[in-house]
């Protein structure tokens, strides 16, 4: 079971977030649907700047994931830029399945309010799964969950600007 979620969680790592934005610019410019098509900008955008957040903090935090730590019995934690180690197994903090989930669903539900109960809960799924596959701590997740958010308000903020300013 938590095999087969996970593997749905894929659908929250960057590529398929991208492409999903992409999709949904798509989509809007061709069926002439300004709501869609603002909503895939607004997910493209808020992915990007979660996407930059995540790698900068994970550039400066060198942390093993759980199922690294139980498959070898060790742990490490390192939040100097000496000694990086950039392979999957030593960059577990923050969650970017989280960040991006988090923040692509935030930013499609500021166009389409209706559907942030589904919205809410695929990003709850794709962050929680997280925590028995091993590959996150909790801490890791609500870091992932938070830069998600802030990301989409930053872009929530420019793009209500840029909205102003364009009349």
């Amino acid at each position: 079971m938590v095999r087969a979620v996970g593997l749905a969680a894929e659908a929250a790592d960057q590529p398929p977030l991208f492409a999903a934005s992409i999709a949904t610019i798509g989509l809007g410019t061709v069926l002439r649907r300004p709501r869609l098509l603002r909503a895939g900008l607004r997910m493209l955008a808020s992915e990007l700047v979660a996407t930059g957040i995540k790698s900068v903090v994970k550039h400066h935090v060198n942390r093993t994931r759980p199922h690294k730590m139980l498959k070898d019995g060790r742990y490490s934690l390192h939040t100097d830029a000496g000694g990086r180690r950039d392979e999957g197994p030593w960059n577990s903090f923050p969650s970017g399945h989280t960040a991006g989930a988090v923040a692509v669903s935030r930013a499609a539900t500021r166009e389409y309010p209706e559907a942030r109960p589904a919205a809410g809960i695929a990003a709850t799924l794709v962050a929680l799964i997280q925590l028995p596959r091993g590959r996150h701590f909790a801490s890791d997740v609500v870091a992932g969950a938070v830069i998600g958010v802030v990301s989409e308000a930053l872009v929530d903020v420019a793009a209500r600007r840029l909205r102003r300013a364009t009349g």
